[in-house]
């Protein structure tokens, strides 16, 4: 196989063949990242193709100096989920309100002790909703305020998932002991 110097080398001067070559070695990683969103193999993948887009488009953006392309390649797909959640107007998150009264409690996160794989077969129990704002926290370290920023919800929405999940990973978590 290449190595990935020689496959951006071709992917700036738009070769197909390299930009295939990127798209397959990057592919499973990012097919786990949009299934956190996602439910539907279709919608997984076209939050796939959009952020790969947006990645061949923008190539000759990419600093090295700055750090690995494979972290700019899986914020960029990550940024066009987001974007693909935010445009759907017809999906409906089923919330109830938490008031800031109500507080807010983090505690420690549910997945330190977890293998990758066995993160991915528990959130995959939640709901979309609740699975994607949980994702979205622990996973990948978005703070309350920047998650209701991006999915356009109020910051006590996000605390309300964040606490569901934390409820109903519990349940799931002490029923596999």
């Amino acid at each position: 196989m290449e190595n990935l110097t020689e496959i951006l080398a071709g992917c700036r001067r738009r070769d197909r063949k390299s930009q295939e070559k990127l798209y397959r070695q990057f592919y499973p990683v990012l097919f786990a990242l949009c299934r956190n969103f996602f439910e539907e193999k279709h919608d997984i993948l076209t939050a796939i193709n959009n952020g790969m887009l947006r990645v061949f488009q923008n190539i000759d953006q990419y600093e090295p100096a700055k750090g690995e392309f494979f972290n700019w390649t899986y914020t960029t797909v990550r940024n066009a989920a987001l974007t693909l959640l935010r445009d759907r107007k017809t999906q409906r998150f089923e919330y109830e309100e938490i008031a800031d009264y109500m507080g807010f409690e983090s505690g420690e996160n549910l997945f330190e002790q977890l293998a990758a794989g066995d993160i991915h077969i528990y959130l995959l129990q939640l709901p979309v909703a609740t699975r994607r704002i949980c994702g979205l926290f622990y996973l990948d370290g978005f703070s309350v305020k920047e998650i209701a920023e991006a999915l356009r919800i109020s910051e006590g929405t996000v605390k309300w998932h964040l606490s569901e999940s934390r409820v109903r990973l519990r349940t799931i978590f002490e029923k596999s002991l």
